[in-house]
């Protein structure tokens, strides 16, 4: 059996690689759909639909038997949408992150960063809310993190600056816990590890193991590791080769997302 994953982009890798590294025998597809990306300041109708495309077009031509949804814009929007259309178990990264989160925290304040997009949906602070409604949750937008990674800044002091400036803030609300709420952050846990060695740092590309074991999908198949991408990109090969090395990766074209 197989999983499919995908993303808007390639922040997603971080969550391919947790599940390769759990699961060293199951056969990964990941679709990054690097031609529209960022989703994170798209409307709600457009996010919806270009994570319908994406998910049809791995389930379609893949025969997956599970979904992780690698993008916490596309979680937090298009998950019950996913669920409802597709036959197969659908994993988003919003759940695990916060019910992690809220099994760590010990004064219940817990921060979340994302892009704007996720900050804007509510959906951590939901998630976390329905879960203990007792938790004090500090949102905080930081859309300048997403460059730093595509640019292979993961350290040096222009980037803990720049990491500083977003998270004083929240940190600065006496919280225990902070959820990275995009799948490119993990990318920075050192960097945010060294400058609040303090806090417990949640990352859903972790977190999101044990919601896929729980699916009950055959997880040994014949390691089958392949990657799509939907353009070109730069970016993308630096972090393919920081995370995941040699997977064979692959062009589609856009045009046949849309017509599924």
């Amino acid at each position: 059996m197989a999983i499919g994953v995908f993303d808007s982009g390639i922040g997603g890798l971080t969550v391919f690689k947790s599940i390769a590294d759990s699961f060293p025998e199951a056969d990964i597809y990941y679709l990054g759909d690097t031609a529209r990306v960022p989703y994170g300041n798209k409307s709600k109708e457009t996010i919806i639909r270009y994570s319908v495309e994406c998910g049809s077009y791995l389930y379609h031509n893949y025969n997956i038997d599970a979904l992780v949804i690698a993008c916490n814009t596309a979680s937090s929007y298009a998950y019950d949408v996913l669920k409802k259309i597709l036959p197969i178990p659908v994993v988003g990264v919003v759940l695990p992150g916060s019910l992690s989160a809220v099994k760590t925290t010990k004064n219940n304040k817990i921060g979340v960063i994302g892009t704007t997009a996720t900050v804007k949906s509510g959906s951590y602070v939901n998630a976390i809310k329905n879960l203990n409604p007792q938790v004090e949750v500090f949102q905080k937008a930081c859309p300048l993190l997403v460059p730093l990674v595509e640019e292979g800044w993961i350290e040096g002091e222009i980037t803990e600056a720049i990491v500083k400036k977003y998270l004083d803030d929240v940190v600065d609300k006496n919280i225990d816990t902070l959820i990275l709420g995009c799948t490119h952050y993990p990318v920075l846990k050192d960097v945010i590890k060294k400058l609040y060695p303090d806090i417990n740092v949640v990352d859903s590309s972790d977190a999101i193991i044990d919601f896929i074991r729980e699916t009950g999908i055959n997880l040994k198949e014949n390691s089958v590791r392949h990657i799509f991408i939907t353009d070109e990109s730069s970016s993308f090969e630096t972090l393919k080769n920081l995370l995941v090395g040699d997977v064979k990766t692959e062009k589609i074209e856009l045009s046949d997302l849309c017509s599924l």
